[in-house]
């Protein structure tokens, strides 16, 4: 198996997903191979980025998957959290780039659990716990168990840039758990 990871600002006009679109005409030849071959795109998916940009305009709730309600509608398809709405952003730009038949996986996703706007140890609990069991049912566009990976498995306490970059992992440097969380 061959493909790419890709960071989600590889689309344009995201909102609502069904607008997506590649924002870089690379995108059009590795969406023909991975057709072709019948592998996936990987993508990194990050609602906390999407929603630590823009918290006027994205209920915290919707973020973690804790939204009782939809937020966003686009089409028949209704959005009760970010996650879904992004990877069916990605889904739309693989339509229009000639790509139905690409199923993605996402490669990182997660929620930093220190150094930034609403990172607690809570809501990086919340997240990746509903994340896990929001991978079994899938997307409105696409609703079948769907591959995906949290990132990252340990703090990373040395890491240099942004300090909200050293806190995504499930445990610390010393192998202590940072929260508990259960596989299904």
């Amino acid at each position: 198996m061959v493909s790419t990871a890709v960071r989600f600002d590889v689309l344009n006009n995201t909102y609502p997903p069904s607008n997506s679109v590649f924002s870089t005409p690379f995108m059009g030849p590795i969406v023909h191979f991975l057709n072709t071959t019948g592998n996936p795109l990987l993508a990194n998916i990050y609602p906390y980025f999407a929603y630590a940009e823009n918290q006027g305009s994205i209920p915290l709730d919707y973020a973690l998957f804790t939204a009782n309600r939809s937020v966003v509608s686009d089409g028949k398809y209704q959005y009760q959290n970010l996650f879904s709405a992004m990877v069916d952003s990605v889904y739309s730009a693989l339509e229009k780039a000639g790509g139905s038949n690409v199923p993605v996986v996402v490669s990182e996703t997660g929620w930093p659990s220190d150094g930034g706007v609403d990172t607690t140890v809570q809501n990086a609990q919340t997240y990746n716990q509903n994340l896990i069991n929001h991978l079994g049912i899938g997307t409105p566009k696409v609703p079948a168990f769907m591959e995906g990976y949290i990132f990252a498995m340990f703090n990373e306490d040395q890491k240099t840039g942004n300090e909200i970059e050293r806190h995504f992992g499930l445990f610390y440097p010393d192998q202590s758990p940072v929260y508990s969380i259960k596989f299904n």
